[in-house]
């Protein structure tokens, strides 16, 4: 089963950015399907942006035109670039991965990162 690390989290004040990387173990990353989700404090974890294994992209309507994501299938990562973050984007951001087509329902995803922590402040 392919391990999964995220990386990049940090304090960013509101309108900045942060790149946000996660790493896939095995080889087969490549069939995989791969999402990014959130929870923030007191909230349920919330599909974020999504990349299938052809490089199609998706996002959630609160962060269209302020992320982008894509991959790499050679080094078997994937990457978030968050741009004018607000306040609202706080939160722990995981990385997840499944076999087949993308979905942006957690229950689909069979792998799952720890987790990076994000915080914007006002």
């Amino acid at each position: 089963q392919v391990q999964l690390v995220e990386s990049g989290g940090g304090l960013v004040q509101a309108g900045g950015s942060l790149r946000l990387s996660c790493k896939a173990s095995g080889r087969t990353f490549g069939s995989k399907a791969m999402g990014w989700f959130r929870q923030a404090p007191g909230k349920e974890r919330e599909s974020v942006a999504g990349i299938s294994r052809t490089g199609d992209t998706y996002y959630a309507d609160s962060v269209k035109g302020r992320f982008t994501i894509s991959r790499d299938n050679d080094k078997n990562t994937v990457t978030p670039q968050m741009n004018s973050l607000k306040p609202e984007d706080t939160g722990v951001y995981y990385c997840a991965a499944r076999t087949g087509r993308y979905s942006n329902r957690e229950a689909d995803f069979e792998a799952w990162g720890q987790g990076t922590q994000v915080t914007v402040s006002s």
